[in-house]
């Protein structure tokens, strides 16, 4: 097999570069002679992931397509931790990505099934009361360009960074309940009828009121009451604008050309 570089790195301070090969094997080299120092051995997968830690020159990182996130001394090329990502009835997820926190204490990874991975040190308390699936509502949405081809979000026609702050939904896109909404920044101390309430009641076709997820829920134009309320709030803020004395953004010139959100 011929043999392939898939990812490089360098430490911290340049004095070494780290070079993961296709036979899963990591090199270590001295980035002024060229001298090998060690070859890591670990990973049974390919490896496109290396991250330098932030100011400790002996340790980096390395994740693949097998599951496994390694920590390295490559000082003296000894493995210091191991991780392996097994998603419960699914086998293990490949990592696709990892990076450090500035202080070096902690790093998060993500996955081919979607999953954010946090390791660290302390407590995980501050995590547990979040829900397992978080999304933005506008994620995905549909986005369309002006006649100056700046981007824009196609149902409120404005700057996505200058929408109002998003609703969390989970993979299905239902809504999560007010005490997740508040820790959306910009949302802390909302009201609780301009947070989403988790259900409603609707008439099905028989005649029946029946339970259904508001983000499921469609007004007589076909619009999502969870795009209502955007759309609503997105009216208050351009009012609120204009009684400040600023002008909101310009609605687009051209909306002939549109392009999926992502």
């Amino acid at each position: 097999t011929k043999l392939k570089v898939t990812m490089v790195a360098w430490d911290r301070y340049d004095a070494t570069v780290i070079t993961a090969v296709n036979n899963f094997l990591l090199k270590v080299w001295n980035s002024s002679t060229g001298q090998l120092l060690h070859s890591l051995a670990g990973h049974d997968d390919e490896v496109f992931v290396l991250e330098a830690h932030p100011f400790d020159q002996r340790i980096v990182l390395s994740a693949g397509h097998d599951g496994n996130i390694f920590v390295w001394d490559i000082d003296k090329g000894t493995k210091i931790r191991n991780y392996f990502n097994m998603i419960e009835g699914q086998g293990h997820g490949a990592v696709f990505d990892c990076k450090f926190s500035p202080d070096g204490q902690h790093f998060a990874c993500t996955d081919s099934h979607g999953h954010l991975l946090l390791f660290g040190f302390g407590c995980n308390k501050y995590y547990e009361k979040i829900p397992d699936q978080m999304f933005f509502h506008t994620d995905y949405r549909p986005l369309i360009r002006d006649a100056n081809n700046y981007v824009l979000d196609e149902q409120t026609q404005q700057a996505p960074h200058l929408m109002p702050p998003p609703f969390l939904v989970d993979v299905d896109g239902n809504p999560h309940p007010t005490r997740f909404q508040r820790l959306v920044p910009g949302r802390e101390n909302c009201k609780d009828e301009q947070l989403i309430p988790q259900l409603g009641y609707v008439a099905n076709g028989d005649g029946e009121v029946v339970e259904q997820v508001i983000g499921q829920q469609t007004n007589d134009q076909d619009e999502s009451i969870l795009d209502g309320m955007i759309r609503e709030l997105q009216r208050e803020q351009d009012l609120r604008l204009i009684n400040e004395g600023e002008t909101p953004p310009n609605p687009p010139l051209n909306r002939s050309h549109s392009v999926n959100g992502g």
